[in-house]
């Protein structure tokens, strides 16, 4: 309670205490003689040294209760009206018949320019009694719970509501709606992607709230969802009249790598990529522009899923139906390469008319020949055409026969024996494939490369792009092949060496290459032989090990087959089958001998004595002992 209703209340209870005072002293007046006044009659010893009246305990809650009586009842929380009672600089005094006033901040009623004392506004009881004891307000949050309740409200009924763009967040935009700030997001200001958000701050819209959140008050508007409704209700209207065959204008406002989005005016349509030209584009952009507008038709539609395909070459007659008279059998034309595959190229002679190049028509040559290394897409080719079906919608062309065959004069510029330079175009593992002039070509076998190498693959020895002499060894004129040999350029070395290379001589040679079966050798002259495992054994028990150079020994010299097979265990071997011959051929020596001795001494003594008797018995006995050793080691070398 405030300190004037306090005094008006001591007030009112002293002037009644007074009055009932007064009524008591003119009763008695009546009843009895007046007494003798005295200097402290006047003075009402009913009321106490506070200058308060005493009343009893019925009196007092009377009154309180008429007291009580002239205020409202509130709650914290609660919306009340209340009547503006004074203004200050900062403040505006509102009273809502409380015990008290309130005092809510200015900047609560900045949407109302015109506030004056006297104006009834919404506010809510923020506390009855805050700490200082004074009554809270508070209109903004008054306005907040409004909104919140009319924003829940809309929601349900899908009522459209009017906002303002107040500012921009991350994400999207801040709305005020009915006095509550609202989030847009970026992705339901419109139907288009919007990138700048700056342009709608400040602007008045309708939106449609799709989203709220009851736990933190939060709500989400959208103004895409109204454009969509009144797209969708576009779209039936112009579905409903839609028939297939139908011509309709459209702005292209997408455009991707499979063809073109168009708006009929509310509603989309594709324009795939295939109906665009009757002509091969790479990409619609070839031909189309974003916001461009066109005449397409209605090729087929779909009511459920709202799908309509359009056309646009359909409204201009195939091609093939308007082919002109100078495009004919035996004719020469000039196209564009607009397709590639293994088999060949398809040319296009104009717009939605094609022909296509096989293999086989590129060159005379009858060698592979690869499309797509001779073809590049987008250039331009002068062909003959062969075939050409107008009802099929086909043409077959040639590009080779726009020269003579070169097959038909074959013998006279490539005779059998002759030397030539050509090019290498083409190398298998079986042989290298050599163009010896447009359209003239054959192959050089692996084994007519090098008289002495043996190569795995011929790349080993050339490679495609350079430049190969050969000889011609053979011309087949019907199948249009030549066979080639370079090897033959020169004499056959084998023959000379044979002699080099004999069987039982030794070389130095260089492992290059092993595998289980044995090992290539690298001898003098370019030569190669081959070890076998066997033959790589070494003296201390190991093995010649590849990059390792040793000696070998030829036992084997085949010039017809060009083969040369060594033996490094050989060699010590018959080193060591030399030693042991040595040693018997010693060994026999000494014992001719020893028997030329004893011939001798027993010419020359005519009767032996008994110790003579006994030396000849030793000598015999060291000679068969001789004879016995050497036939042990006789049998253990044929063994």
């Amino acid at each position: 309670m405030s300190e004037n209703n306090i005094v008006n209340s001591n007030a009112e209870s002293q002037e009644t205490a007074e009055v009932a005072t007064a009524a008591a002293g003119a009763t008695a007046t009546t009843k009895a003689p007046v007494p003798v006044p005295t200097a402290h009659d006047d003075f009402d010893w009913s009321i106490d040294k506070r200058n308060v009246a005493v009343y009893t305990k019925e009196e007092k809650e009377k009154y309180d209760k008429v007291y009580e009586n002239t205020f409202v009842s509130i709650t914290d929380g609660e919306l009340v009206k209340g009547l503006v009672v004074g203004l200050t600089k900062t403040d505006v005094v509102v009273n809502i018949g409380f015990k008290s006033d309130g005092l809510v901040s200015l900047n609560e009623f900045r949407d109302l320019q015109n506030l004056r004392t006297g104006d009834e506004v919404e506010v809510m009881v923020v506390e009855k009694e805050d700490r200082e004891g004074h009554l809270h307000l508070s209109r903004k949050q008054a306005r907040i719970t409004r909104a919140w309740e009319k924003i829940v409200e809309v929601h349900k009924t899908g009522e459209v509501v009017t906002g303002t763009v107040t500012s921009k967040t991350k994400g999207g935009l801040i709305v005020d709606v009915f006095g509550m700030e609202t989030f847009l997001p970026g992705s339901q200001i419109d139907v288009k992607p919007v990138t700048d958000y700056d342009q709608f701050v400040g602007k008045t819209m309708e939106f449609k709230v799709v989203k709220i959140n009851e736990a933190i008050k939060n709500a989400v508007v959208s103004h895409k969802a109204l454009i969509e409704s009144d797209i969708e209700a576009q779209r039936a209207e112009i579905i409903s009249k839609l028939e297939k065959g139908q011509v309709l204008e459209g702005t292209i406002k997408n455009i991707t790598d499979f063809g073109a989005f168009m708006d009929l005016g509310g509603l989309d349509g594709l324009l795939y990529i295939t109906d665009i030209s009757w002509g091969r584009i790479s990409h619609p952009s070839e031909v189309l522009k974003l916001d461009q507008k066109l005449q397409v038709v209605v090729l087929d539609f779909d009511d459920g899923k709202k799908r309509i395909s359009l056309g646009l070459k359909q409204l201009t007659p195939h091609p093939w139906d308007v082919l002109p008279e100078t495009i004919k059998e035996g004719e020469i034309v000039k196209g564009r390469v607009v397709n590639i595959e293994d088999y060949g190229a398809f040319l296009e002679i104009m717009p939605g008319v094609e022909g296509l190049v096989h293999v086989s028509e590129i060159t005379w040559a009858n060698t592979p020949i690869n499309a797509k290394e001779f073809f590049k897409l987008g250039d331009e080719h002068q062909a003959k055409v062969v075939t050409l079906d107008k009802d099929a919608r086909k043409m077959s062309l040639s590009i080779k026969q726009l020269s003579e065959d070169p097959w038909n004069t074959i013998e006279q510029k490539f005779p059998v024996g002759s030397k030539h330079n050509g090019l290498v175009k083409n190398i298998t593992p079986y042989g290298v494939f050599v163009e010896l002039a447009p359209g003239i070509g054959g192959m050089i076998h692996i084994s007519d490369l090098s008289w002495l190498k043996r190569f795995n693959h011929p790349s080993e020895y050339t490679k495609v792009g350079q430049h190969i002499d050969v000889m011609i060894l053979g011309i087949d004129q019907s199948n249009r092949k030549l066979q080639l040999g370079h090897k033959q350029l020169e004499e056959d070395p084998w023959n000379a060496l044979e002699e080099t290379f004999a069987v039982g001589s030794v070389h130095e040679g260089l492992v290059i290459r092993k595998d289980e079966k044995g090992a290539i050798v690298q001898l003098p002259y370019g030569l190669e032989g081959f070890a076998p495992n066997r033959h790589l054994n070494k003296e201390d028990g190991k093995q010649v090990q590849a990059d390792e150079t040793a000696p070998f020994m030829v036992i084997e010299f085949d010039r017809n087959e060009k083969r040369i097979v060594l033996s490094h265990t050989r060699l010590w071997e018959q080193h060591k089958h030399e030693e042991r011959e040595a040693v018997k051929k010693e060994a026999r020596a000494d014992a001719d001998k020893t028997r030329k001795a004893v011939k001798n001494i027993q010419q020359k003594v005519e009767k032996p004595t008994l110790g003579d008797l006994g030396a000849l018995a030793s000598i015999k006995e060291k000679l068969k002992q001789e004879e016995k050793d050497q036939n042990a080691q006789g049998g253990e070398e044929k063994k």
